[in-house]
């Protein structure tokens, strides 16, 4: 087999539609737009228009607020942190970094840093040192008779 000789498999990649390109194309003549009006004209942008009603997304009050800086972490779970320990990329009794956690693959990349949860359960005996973790989760890694050192004081999940 050669380079020039490379295809694709038959199907797998699909023309994209010309229109406007003659009636015997199947979308020729008003190119799918239909007759007349607004939209079948070029230069139309009418994303939330409402035929001159105020739209919904202004008619809505406004709620909340998005803080622009506000830090993303990574959440490992109990159950998760078990998982990994059953399937052998964790060992019991060994100090678990963020950087180990994540060159193991129990969590995909750390963000802001990882947050430990209290969801599902921990039966092995961990040493832990995560950026935050709620205080279930921190009294049941204690449970299992191991211990958790957090960069932030415990804080209880906020939902």
């Amino acid at each position: 087999m050669k380079l020039n000789e490379l295809s694709d498999n038959p199907g797998a990649r699909k023309a994209r539609m010309r229109v406007g390109r003659g009636i015997g194309s199947g979308k020729g003549k008003t190119a799918g737009r239909g007759v007349k009006g607004q939209t079948s004209r070029s230069g139309v942008a009418i994303k939330g228009f409402e035929g001159g009603q105020m739209p919904i997304h202004r008619r809505l009050p406004k709620r909340g607020f998005n803080k622009p800086n506000a830090k993303e972490f990574a959440e490992l779970t109990l159950g998760k942190l078990e998982a990994a320990v059953a399937a052998g990329k964790v060992k019991a009794g060994e100090t678990l970094t963020e950087d180990l956690l994540v060159e193991r693959g129990v969590v995909r990349r750390k963000l802001d840093g990882i947050r430990l949860l209290a969801k599902g359960e921990l039966n092995t005996r961990l040493s832990i040192e995560v950026t935050g973790a709620t205080r279930n989760a921190v009294a049941a890694v204690e449970k299992a008779g191991g211990s958790i050192k957090t960069a932030a004081p415990a804080q209880e999940a906020s939902a």
